[in-house]
């Protein structure tokens, strides 16, 4: 899966090394975690780690730029952690399963990615950045959606872009619910109710092509 790097808006300014991204990336996600989002500036991010602001602007232009560039580079984990997770399984139903799985559970291991993603950052600023538009979860959902028509498991009236919007309806909705509840349980713990709901509506056993036909029929 390919990763959308916010810092390739400025080709003019330096990428951080990995000990400046261990500095920085834990604690930028601590504080936005912990508060909202127009509480955070870049003294508060000096305080906690000792970069200075004027080091920070090196890097990015904004804090903005440096959150989304944070949440982009993180969330482009679950990608590749899914894809070693689905190699050799056979079954449609089971690889989406996994998909849906690791999801979930890379976020009851990054809470504060969980957090920030869904309930902090303001949506409207991260819409104008590249890493908003998921390119890999597309591209990993259009695949797996492709060998599930092949093999006559995912109903033909169901595109790639059904799937992942319902993977991330899934997300929206459990994260806030979590959250909601002081981040009390898993939120991989919610896959065993929702994920039979998710396959009846798009697995080729209940198809939607019938339905529609059906529903067309002169009385």
């Amino acid at each position: 899966m390919t990763t959308e790097n916010t810092q390739t808006d400025t080709p003019d300014r330096p990428l951080l090394s990995a000990k400046m991204k261990e500095r920085l990336y834990p604690a930028v996600l601590e504080l936005f975690s912990r508060n909202d989002f127009h509480q955070v500036n870049l003294r508060e991010i000096y305080k906690q780690t000792g970069i200075s602001p004027s080091t920070i602007y090196k890097y990015f232009p904004s804090k903005e730029a440096l959150l989304f560039s944070v949440l982009d580079e993180k969330i482009s984990e679950i990608g590749k952690i899914a894809e070693v997770h689905i190699k050799g399984i056979e079954s449609t139903r089971e690889i989406l399963r996994k998909i849906f799985w690791v999801t979930m559970d890379f976020y009851d291991r990054n809470p504060a990615v969980a957090v920030v993603a869904f309930i902090t950052v303001p949506v409207r600023s991260w819409m104008r950045e590249k890493s908003y538009v998921r390119k890999d979860a597309a591209k990993l959902f259009s695949e797996v959606c492709g060998y599930g028509h092949k093999r006559g498991e995912i109903d033909p009236a169901i595109s790639s872009g059904d799937v992942m919007d319902l993977y991330f309806m899934h997300c929206y909705r459990q994260i806030h619910v979590w959250f909601l509840h002081d981040m009390k349980g898993k939120l991989a713990d919610t896959l065993p109710r929702f994920y039979p709901i998710f396959w009846k509506a798009v697995s080729a056993e209940c198809p939607l092509v019938k339905t529609k036909k059906a529903g067309t029929k002169k009385g």
